[in-house]
């Protein structure tokens, strides 16, 4: 019986580390095949020579979210690498939290840029090939912040609310082509997106509030093998979890 991950094709923004990289590995693992993309190239290069040694398929494209074009491009190289695409996780964001009443317009415009267009620009480089081939599943990734706003958190928590909003609409819309949707919401996750956080006593309350809850990203990596996992008739629109012990 297959279990629906087997040589699918799938590919990952924001793969080079957290999330995205874990997901990798595990999608990997269960002989999924992969186009990772990421800005750091290094990383990304490194996690693939991981994967191939270990004997899985994958391919590297050095990828800027905010550049529809190079979205486009590694939706392109999957599909002239694997020959097809089954699967795009619009993974890469961040999360320079701040109240706003310091005026971080640059990083209001990186979060929009990345958080919201990037998961656009993925959609729109994907859906052409799925709507021909009437199949396919596009997972978003937002957050608990989407659904729970708090100070100091006002835009981060706007842009993954946008992500669920646009991942409904999606649904909506592409029910005659057979494509599924998932949009995926952590909690406090152990990865590097507190480092993105410029501002030092804002870095400082959420680095201790991940210190003391964050869980691993594999259980990221669970939840994407769930919803893909699924019989082809079975559509997990929604995953919202967080650690056991998380109030927030």
């Amino acid at each position: 019986m297959s279990d629906n991950i087997t040589g699918k094709v799938v590919v990952i923004t924001g793969a080079s580390s957290g999330l995205g990289a874990a997901a990798a590995r595990r999608l990997a693992a269960r002989g999924a095949r992969l186009a990772l993309g990421a800005r750091r190239v290094d990383r990304l290069e490194a996690l693939v020579a991981e994967l191939r040694a270990a004997g899985g398929e994958a391919l590297a494209v050095p990828t800027d979210v905010t550049d529809p074009a190079q979205v486009q491009r590694l939706v392109d190289a999957a599909v002239a690498t694997f020959d097809g695409l089954d699967v795009i996780i619009n993974n890469a964001g961040l999360m320079p939290q701040s109240p706003l009443e310091r005026r971080r317009i640059d990083e209001w415009d990186r979060m929009i840029d990345v958080n919201i267009k990037g998961v656009l620009y993925g959609i729109a480089a994907a859906l052409p090939v799925m709507q021909a081939q009437k199949r396919g599943h596009i997972i978003n990734v937002a957050s608990v912040a989407g659904h729970k706003v708090r100070a100091g958190g006002a835009v981060y928590s706007a842009t993954k609310h946008a992500v669920r909003v646009i991942s409904e609409g999606l649904r909506q819309e592409v029910k005659p082509y057979n494509i599924r949707t998932t949009v995926i919401s952590p909690g406090a996750v152990d990865t590097e997106l507190p480092n993105s956080i410029s501002e030092p006593d804002v870095a400082a309350g959420i680095r201790a509030f991940y210190d003391a809850y964050a869980i691993s990203p594999d259980s990221f990596a669970e939840a994407v093998l769930y919803a893909m996992g699924q019989p082809e008739s079975v559509d997990i629109n929604e995953i919202l979890y967080r650690p056991t012990s998380q109030e927030y």
